[in-house]
């Protein structure tokens, strides 16, 4: 479990493919205080240390992961938002974030807004995920406030803290980005859904 509190970025080093899954080697600040089968957070991914070298740590991502997240488009050189697992005596800062990427969207806007920045995601709605005004999301692991909450579309404001220390200074109009939608307002999503079946 994670809090969308990015702690650093990591830079992909070497990406080796075997059958249908991709090993990532990620070199970041602290990858020497890693251990075999600890969970990191890759752009809001929760993916198992497998290996440590000496250029980094590997993590390996299956079919499935690459199919709903922007894992798969990634290239040496390109950086990872990185959040290591919650400790049960830390602060819950963000919110809650499972590092279950539900499904990707696209970043269709980019717009400076005195300072800080202005990013508008599109998502494909048919797939039960919403959003509502105020409420949490996960952009690319990042815990963000949802403003301008519309049917598959809303925004989010990156302050320049946010903005220098993630990969969000990299996205540009275009780009695919990974969505972890509130665990909660699933849940309760779900449960009227169902209700309203039997109703």
């Amino acid at each position: 479990m994670f809090s969308g509190i990015v702690e650093t970025t990591g830079k992909i080093v070497k990406i080796e493919k075997y059958q249908q899954n991709i090993d990532f080697t990620v070199s970041c600040p602290f990858q020497s205080e890693l251990s075999i089968d600890q969970s990191v957070a890759h752009n809001g991914v929760c993916l198992t240390v497998v290996k440590l070298t000496k250029e980094g740590y590997v993590v390996t991502a299956m079919q499935e992961t690459l199919n709903r997240s922007n894992l798969g488009l990634l290239k040496v050189g390109d950086y990872v938002n990185l959040e290591r697992s919650m400790r049960p005596d830390s602060l819950l800062d963000g919110h809650i974030v499972q590092g279950h990427v539900d499904q990707t969207g696209i970043c269709t806007k980019v717009e400076d807004a005195s300072g800080s920045t202005y990013y508008t995601i599109e998502y494909e709605a048919n797939q039960g995920n919403i959003t509502v005004e105020k409420g949490s999301v996960s952009v690319n692991g990042v815990s963000l406030t949802v403003c301008n909450s519309q049917n598959g579309k809303f925004r989010v404001a990156i302050i320049p803290y946010t903005f220098e220390n993630t990969n969000f200074k990299y996205i540009k109009e275009g780009d695919k980005v990974n969505l972890e939608f509130d665990i909660i307002g699933k849940y309760i999503q779900k449960i009227a859904a169902n209700y309203l079946k039997t109703n």
